[in-house]
């Protein structure tokens, strides 16, 4: 089997897309740096709001980001996202799908995350010092998590250098971008890592770093950077 060398990945990229991409890149590099500043930032903030994080990521699903971030800012309002339990927080997830499943796995997040009686899930990931391997943590034992939903919450916390959150958004355009052949249906996790790679090797061509073309990939489809 021919081997593909980086100059054959070179000719392979669509370069009209590209241009496009790297023109988006430059007009939103502010928004880009205010937003990674604030997932590196989001590592240094309580346990609690940490673990709002992860929880976010739980409920995005099949489901928009934004109403999946307004749920879990309803509930910690009403003080159910520590402490209620999954009836009660069930109620506050109609924007959601598959909201009965989503509010047994936040209850399961919450006690895989308390250790003393207490949420600790910045200290519990940082018994893990590689960030692939924290995201294989993640995959195992977060209930209502795949691939994609632990590169978010990692990303989220400013782990995002040299991962990649491969949702429909993205996929459409790495797809555009003759980075992969087509779209697939499902992704099992050896194509995942395999997407991934192609995505780590386009972000060198275009020099801009991997969480920054994730936000500007979502930005060219949805207009806006959002978590």
């Amino acid at each position: 089997m021919k081997q593909t060398t980086e100059n054959d990945f070179e000719k392979s990229i669509n370069k009209e897309k590209n241009e496009k991409i790297l023109k988006i890149y430059k007009t939103i590099k502010p928004e880009i740096k205010k937003a990674i500043k604030g997932y590196k930032e989001a590592w240094n903030k309580s346990e609690k709001e940490i673990f709002a994080e992860i929880a976010f990521c739980i409920l995005t699903p099949q489901s928009k980001a934004k109403n999946a971030w307004s749920a879990i800012t309803t509930l910690v309002e009403n003080n159910l996202l520590y402490t209620g339990n999954a009836t009660e927080i069930v109620d506050y997830l109609n924007i959601v799908r598959f909201k009965n499943n989503k509010s047994k796995y936040l209850i399961e997040l919450r006690n895989l995350m308390t250790r003393h009686e207490k949420l600790q899930p910045k200290k519990i990931l940082s018994e893990i010092n590689d960030t692939f391997e924290k995201r294989k943590w993640i995959l195992k034992n977060i209930k209502g998590m795949g691939l994609k939903e632990a590169s978010h919450v990692l990303r989220n916390l400013g782990f995002g250098e040299n991962i990649a959150i491969l949702d429909r958004h993205i996929l459409r355009n790495l797809n555009e971008l003759n980075i992969i052949d087509s779209i697939p249906k499902t992704i099992t996790e050896k194509k995942y890592y395999e997407i991934e790679e192609k995505m780590r090797n386009y972000s060198k061509f275009c020099k801009i770093n991997m969480n920054e073309l994730d936000l500007v990939l979502w930005y060219k489809e949805a207009g806006e950077v959002f978590k």
